[in-house]
């Protein structure tokens, strides 16, 4: 059984940061890509970063770009997500997945987390 859990999520004030985790069990971690994606109140979810089988290439979106770093820890089976100079439009829900294909496409991921609670306060 395959399951993703995400922790570090809070309460932040804007210009702070956050790291976030996803432990992962119940599969091979080395052989998926690793996301981040998350979901504001009464949007879509969208994508935020990937990392690829064994870390080497990571790829972010354009709004979390250069204030955000996704490493993976292959040894503790982890993912983890550093969020800087945080904003108010960074506040959601944010969820880990997993995926056999190296994309941003959320409907390439097969496996979810339940994910974690980020707000940034103005």
């Amino acid at each position: 059984q395959v399951q993703l859990v995400e922790s570090g999520g809070g309460l932040v004030q804007a210009g702070g940061s956050l790291r976030l985790s996803c432990a992962a069990s119940g599969l091979t971690f080395s052989t998926y890509t690793m996301a981040w994606f998350r979901q504001a109140p009464g949007k879509e979810r969208n994508f935020v970063a990937r990392t690829n089988w064994i870390g080497g290439t990571t790829y972010y979106a354009d709004s979390v770009k250069g204030r955000s770093t996704i490493s993976r820890d292959t040894a503790k089976n982890t993912v983890y997500l550093q969020l800087n100079s945080l904003k108010p439009e960074d506040t959601a829900v944010y969820y880990c997945a997993a995926s056999k294909s190296l994309t941003g496409d959320s409907n390439e991921y097969h496996y979810w987390g339940q994910g974690t609670q980020v707000t940034v306060s103005s």
